[in-house]
């Protein structure tokens, strides 16, 4: 939150600090990267369970916004593209709510309670957004459970970036805000007034 909030204009890459101090953790802890979720069987595993249901719901996110007129129009190759360019971040983001945060808060509460502090922890995130907060709470709190079970990282980036991708594409920037969070959806809010 502090770098969201106070440091990422200032010290842009200071979140290779941040990061940097997490792995570490890791590797204090003796947590190996298999152990974390960086696995390629317990992939397939997840892949078969999930995959259908990812893709009713691409596929009902896409009607929606056909049906709706709210789809994005964008070039297929940039929209590929900017698929392709989410996925380490969509990645990054599950390693952190579910590698990092759930495991560590696992260790000291109960697994409801953990994953139920985790999802909260992870709306709050994406604030002041209220439409990331409540996606993020859901989302969050769903991933914890898939994590829990088939504790596989990958395939929940796969699908956050899908799914990310998705809201970017079909849902529009007046619910959406452009899925900008802390200071950067005051500033494009202040824009978009400017040009009104």
């Amino acid at each position: 939150m502090g770098y969201i909030w106070l440091w990422r204009a200032t010290h842009p890459y200071l979140w290779m600090a941040i990061l940097g101090g997490l792995l570490l953790s890791h590797v204090l802890h003796g947590e190996s990267t298999r152990e974390l979720g960086f696995d390629r069987t317990r992939l397939r595993e997840c892949a078969h369970r999930f995959a259908p249901l990812l893709t009713v719901l691409a596929l009902a996110m896409i009607a929606g916004g056909l049906l709706l007129n709210t789809t994005r129009r964008i070039p297929t190759d940039q929209a590929f593209l900017a698929l392709f360019a989410y996925l380490p971040w969509g990645i990054l983001q599950q390693y952190m709510l579910n590698g990092y945060f759930l495991n560590r808060f696992d260790r000291t509460f109960t697994p409801g309670a953990s994953a139920w502090l985790t999802a909260i922890l992870f709306g709050v995130v994406h604030s002041p957004n209220w439409f990331l907060m409540l996606v993020s709470l859901l989302g969050g709190w769903c991933a914890t459970q898939v994590y829990r079970r088939h504790r596989n990282l990958v395939f929940l980036g796969i699908a956050h970036a899908t799914i990310g991708f998705l809201l970017f594409v079909t849902v529009p920037d007046s619910i959406s805000h452009h899925l900008n969070i802390g200071p950067g959806q005051f500033h494009r809010r202040a824009a978009h007034h400017a040009i009104q």
